[in-house]
């Protein structure tokens, strides 16, 4: 299949730094793309490009649109579709009252299939095209996200909850049964088609030292999955697993220990790290997942991005709803750039569209597949239309820059901004008002 898009074209080349070097983004202002079973295979002014295409290339003009890479999200729970906005808890509470009974029902995987469709069509039609998702303790849920993930040809990174103590019955599984049945699943999704599979410890409070001891066997086993869990997200959580681990220097060393620590890991939260911890991220290739709308929402505090960048962590964004409160990565660069106000850190326009794209395929250890518009990389885009609402067209209007229309873009903007939605070559995704 090739067609090709004509409209501008916005993405970074390379890490902006958060101070944002404008070097690093590019903007072709009339671009031709031209897309080739399922990747790019032509960049450029429309002018040099088009007289390249052949008459049997269709051309769809929007050039009244910026094309961009689709948007990475580093952390989210499908299963908790129906917790978003639960109101007045905090994270050990919100877990007990609303998170840990909504999961229980992932046992039917008929259930999890229509949660799944309803949760992918959400990510797809506010321009997310690969994330790190969370499933639950139950195979069916991660059998019924990957079967409709695949079904709209996507680059999903999820795995299955392990749990073997301080849950619900009905959500634990044991050392021996979750590792067992995480290979079985690693065996059958990993690799297969885009599906990536990642080793998932729900956070170490619910993993009992011998199931944290076999995850680690277990990572040994396929060093080429994902971890993902959470870490130093909560102040009363961090309590808790210091009387559980109370042998560890830290949350984070818990991780550390047991050998989940390494390239292609990502946590989230990471909130209350300190010095050592971030070295020893940055020395593992560990990277942390920023939740600006979770962390505000259960108010866990605030993630200081100038520490993490300084300490050479490689930080990525993540909606993670249902604690987060939007599917929208536009909503959540909005409360980022707010979070860090409050700090006295500035958070770049530049910046801020690398952490939702090109930032988000290097602490995914894809950024050789994703994250910018260049030949060769896989076509998931999404077309933004700056003139989605009234008050959009007319802030967009007022100065002919990109990095001030994307800065306005993260404020003002939502799902409404997103005309369509590609992945690996194909719209998934179309506005049609």
């Amino acid at each position: 299949m090739s067609f090709a898009i004509r409209a501008s074209v916005l993405h970074c080349l390379r890490d902006p730094g958060l101070s944002g070097d404008t070097r690093a983004v590019q903007c072709l202002r009339d671009a031709i793309v031209l897309v080739r079973n399922g990747k790019f295979e032509l960049v450029g002014d429309a002018a040099q490009i088009a007289p390249q295409l052949g008459d049997d290339i269709r051309v769809f003009d929007h050039r009244d649109k910026f094309l961009l890479p689709g948007f990475i999200d580093t952390h989210v729970h499908f299963p908790q579709v129906d917790v978003i906005a639960s109101y007045g808890a905090q994270l050990l509470e919100w877990l007990e009252k609303y998170t840990f009974p909504e999961e229980t029902k992932f046992v039917d995987e008929a259930h999890a299939a229509q949660t799944a469709r309803f949760f992918l069509d959400r990510l797809l039609e506010n321009g997310t095209t690969t994330a790190s998702v969370f499933c639950t303790v139950h195979p069916e849920s991660v059998n019924a996200f990957f079967s409709e993930s695949e079904a709209r040809g996507l680059r999903m990174i999820a795995g299955k909850c392990l749990m073997d103590r301080n849950a619900p019955d009905g959500l634990r599984d044991c050392a021996q049964s979750g590792v067992g049945e995480s290979r079985e699943l690693i065996e059958r999704w990993h690799h297969h088609q885009r599906s990536l599979y990642a080793i998932t410890p729900r956070f170490a409070a619910t993993s009992s030292e011998a199931q944290m001891q076999s995850m680690g066997e277990l990572a040994r086993e396929f060093p080429d999955t994902y971890i993902q869990s959470h870490v130093a997200e909560n102040k009363a959580e961090i309590e808790w697993i210091a009387k559980l681990f109370p042998s560890h220097r830290s949350y984070l060393d818990v991780y550390d220990a047991y050998g989940l620590l390494r390239d292609k890991a990502i946590y989230a939260h990471c909130i209350y790290l300190d010095d050592t911890d971030r070295a020893r991220m940055t020395a593992t290739g560990a990277t942390p997942s920023f939740c600006p709308t979770s962390n505000l929402f259960i108010g866990s505090g605030l993630y200081n991005l100038e520490q993490a960048l300084a300490a050479g962590n490689r930080v990525s964004i993540g909606s993670d709803v249902g604690g987060g409160t939007s599917y929208s990565l536009l909503r959540t660069l909005s409360e980022a750039y707010k979070v860090q106000q409050l700090q006295g850190i500035s958070l770049s326009p530049a910046y801020a569209l690398y952490l939702a794209t090109l930032g988000g395929a290097r602490a995914l250890s894809l950024d050789d597949k994703l994250g910018s518009i260049e030949v060769g990389k896989e076509a998931d885009f999404v077309l933004l239309d700056p003139n989605a609402t009234p008050v959009l067209a007319r802030r967009s209007a007022l100065r002919d820059d990109p990095l001030d229309m994307f800065f306005a873009w993260m404020t003002l903007g939502d799902d409404r901004m997103v005309a369509a939605t590609y992945a690996n070559g194909r719209c998934v995704s179309q506005r049609t008002n």
